[in-house]
């Protein structure tokens, strides 16, 4: 997924990525041989991992867990039944393009922007 859509994204705003912080699970964390590691070495990304039991450090992406749980999850699970995987796929692509684009975000790195708008506050300061 790193490699499909979103290296492409910052890369297309000439925006450097120089590293990424994931947990430590294992579709993250496998040995060197690992597409996603080889990935990132060919593409000169530090591949950082959170410490076991530090939800500090790990807190953005413990509250987007919530948040597309509550979101989306816990509501489209009680009104459609998936007969596959793609279409699960497909309704989980669009909330995240509503959740990204559409829905402001409260907290101190956004501030009621949506995160595309902060996002590309970056590109602007870059121009």
């Amino acid at each position: 997924m790193l490699h499909n859509e979103v290296l492409p994204f910052y890369r297309h705003l000439d925006l450097p990525v120089g590293a990424v912080l994931t947990d430590n699970g294992r579709e993250f964390c496998g040995t060197d041989k690992h597409p996603d590691e080889l990935y990132l070495d060919l593409n000169g990304i530090e591949h950082r991992r959170t410490r076991v039991r530090t939800p500090k450090t790990n807190g953005f992406v413990e509250r987007f867990n919530g948040t597309i749980l509550d979101e989306s999850f816990r509501v489209t699970m009680r009104e459609t039944f998936y007969e596959t995987v793609e279409a699960l796929q497909a309704d989980l692509d669009a909330w995240l393009v509503h959740d990204n684009t559409e829905r402001p975000h409260l907290g101190y790195r956004n501030m009621g922007r949506r995160p595309v708008e902060t996002v590309m506050s970056f590109v602007s300061q870059e121009a």
